[in-house]
């Protein structure tokens, strides 16, 4: 009898430690949702490109040339920084923005950040580089991204933009707000239209006596449905505020590159670059490598870059709410 008590005694304190220590697994939970919270704050980074070069330039001649011909050549380099220091040939900053494109558009916060921060720093003979990537994505989203780029060109700041490999659709719109396109040979460049697709399960729902019903004030609060049955008024009236969207669209790209034939580029199409350059879609073929490399002779190059340190819960429970995002209207691609 003695040792079933003690057994049963050891069986209790293991179950009270087990408790105890679920408990604190989930205090520990709640804590790092109550941190994933608050405000994320960011930060500001800057690569001097010039030194980049430098160093990726003095690393390879160090393997090339025998070791006096490398302290001459750092004798040499050290005579033309100072010289040219003198002679002021650095006459102007090029600050260099990465954008990788979702179908959000999420980078636009960085985006806005990084702008700003060049807006009270920059001279009137300063240049921006931004080098654009994206296939497109929700409307509102890459509105608000050109809406940024043109704060640049309000304050008189040229800005350049490099598409490497796309730049489609809302991609294309950050675009054509720029002074000057390159882009490179195969870049996929174009897609100026809009889209809006999703499934429809009435008839799934009907064959299963599944009843369905949405209640708005408004007659078209809700043009088309996805659970509803759809009636050619809704779609009409969808298609009208596609084609709204759509004006708006060669509106806006037609304002700030007239010389583009928009009805000839405006089918929803893609082209390569070198098509591209003869459409008026770009300036001019060259890899953003190429462009920033020429111009580190005469300029000073600043790569910006605004990061947020996502708390870690985000990290591991990502986002719920791109399934929904990615219903909304869409540029085409």
């Amino acid at each position: 009898m003695a040792q079933a008590f003690i057994e049963l005694g050891l069986f209790a304190g293991k179950s009270l430690i087990l408790v105890f220590f679920i408990i604190i697994v989930l205090i520990a939970f709640f804590i790092l949702l109550a941190k994933s919270k608050g405000k994320q704050r960011g930060k500001l980074t800057i690569k001097n490109l010039n030194h980049h070069y430098e160093e990726t330039k003095q690393t390879l001649l160090l393997e090339i040339l025998n070791k006096k011909q490398f302290k001459q050549f750092l004798k040499e380099t050290k005579a033309h920084e100072k010289e040219k220091h003198k002679s002021e040939l650095i006459s102007k900053n090029i600050y260099v923005l990465n954008f990788h494109g979702d179908i959000k558009a999420s980078a636009v916060t960085a985006l806005s950040e990084e702008i700003t921060a060049i807006l009270n720093v920059a001279k009137p003979e300063d240049e921006v580089v931004l080098r654009l990537e994206s296939p497109g994505g929700v409307v509102h989203g890459y509105g608000l991204a050109a809406a940024q780029l043109l704060r640049l060109r309000d304050k008189n700041i040229a800005l350049t933009i490099a598409i490497d490999k796309v730049a489609a659709s809302g991609g294309y719109m950050m675009a054509a707000v720029a002074n000057r396109i390159i882009a490179a040979p195969f870049a996929i460049i174009g897609s100026i239209g809009v889209i809006l697709q999703l499934p429809n399960f009435n008839r799934l729902l009907k064959d299963n006596h599944i009843d369905f019903e949405q209640h708005t004030a408004g007659n078209f609060k809700r043009t088309v449905t996805i659970f509803g049955e759809n009636t050619e008024e809704g779609r009409a009236k969808l298609q009208e505020e596609l084609e709204k969207i759509h004006q708006q669209f060669k509106d806006l790209i037609l304002k700030y590159r007239p010389q583009l034939n928009i009805e000839e580029v405006a089918t929803g199409e893609h082209w390569l670059g070198e098509s591209a350059l003869k459409l008026n879609l770009v300036d001019h073929i060259q890899t953003s490598d190429d462009y920033l490399l020429s111009n580190s002779h005469h300029a000073k190059l600043f790569e910006i870059t605004y990061e947020v340190k996502k708390p870690l819960l985000a990290r591991l429970t990502g986002n719920a709410a791109s399934f929904r995002d990615s219903l909304l209207y869409r540029f085409a691609r």
